[in-house]
């Protein structure tokens, strides 16, 4: 099955084609923010303080007289470096864990499994701010924080299906013809298991970059004077009967990053797994 066959159903989907193009857009726009910024994220002009939106600065301007539509363009590229930095090293710990724990069993399975409630007692809010805490304030320690709450969801994500497939016909076959545990891992249950992590990543994102909002919020993300949307939404709450640009349009932005990875997982799952394409 090609590619594109294979997209098909998700671009049929018109929330999951929603989804995609807010994606893409988001992603694009992180991207290429520098060239399509009018100007500098820290450029003020006092002038222009709190100002609506007009020809020369598209969504207003904040208390300093920054151009919001241009930090909104590298607020995206922040959230979205610690959104991905955070789930990928969730997914790269996370990931094997869950598989070792499924193919070891015994023991091993069940200090990860221990280890892994310990940390899903905590809410992922206030689990990401003690971690913050006691590390410090920054946008690489945020992603770090974020990243370990979010392990114990990949662990669990990959030890169920995997146990499944431990037990499988195929995978006794391998075995019993003297496959190593390594050519077992990397050739038959990790390709199986491909289109749940993916679909748990991107639904991952949509999360990531709320919390990673919710800790610049209070200060304990990305710092000043690099831009953040969460940080944005912080700085125009007490601007918001005078000159409401600032929180309206960072809240948007960071609705639209959320919702189109979101819906794209959405859809993702009802793609690519086959009990639910009859729906």
């Amino acid at each position: 099955m090609t590619l594109r066959r294979s997209l098909e159903p998700l671009l049929r989907n018109p929330l999951g084609l929603l989804g995609l193009i807010l994606s893409l857009l988001v992603v694009g726009a992180a991207l290429l923010g520098p060239a399509l910024s009018p100007f500098a994220p820290d450029r003020q002009d006092i002038l222009a303080r709190l100002s609506g939106p007009s020809a020369a600065h598209w969504l207003g301007t904040d208390q300093f007289g920054r151009d919001i539509f241009s930090r909104i363009l590298y607020g995206f590229r922040s959230s979205l470096e610690v959104a991905f930095a955070s789930v990928g090293l969730a997914l790269l710990i996370g990931a094997p864990l869950g598989i070792l724990a499924a193919y070891r069993g015994g023991w091993l399975d069940r200090i990860i499994l221990r280890l892994m409630d310990v940390l899903l007692a905590f809410p992922i809010i206030l689990l990401a701010i003690g971690i913050v805490a006691m590390l410090g304030p920054s946008q690489w320690n945020a992603a770090l924080a974020i990243g370990i709450v979010y392990v114990p969801i990949f662990v669990r994500l990959t030890r169920g299906p995997a146990l499944v497939l431990r037990a499988s016909d195929y995978i006794q076959a391998a075995q019993a013809l003297g496959a190593g545990a390594s050519r077992v891992v990397f050739r038959h249950i990790l390709p199986n298991l491909a289109s749940v992590i993916l679909v748990q990543t991107t639904l991952a994102l949509s999360t990531a970059v709320l919390v990673e909002s919710s800790l610049a919020f209070l200060g304990l993300g990305t710092q000043p004077p690099n831009p953040s949307l969460g940080q944005m939404l912080a700085e125009g709450r007490a601007y918001m009967t005078l000159s409401p640009w600032t929180s309206l349009f960072s809240g948007l932005a960071i609705l639209l990053a959320s919702l189109g990875f979101n819906l794209l997982g959405d859809s993702l799952r009802d793609t690519l797994d086959p009990r639910l394409r009859g729906h």
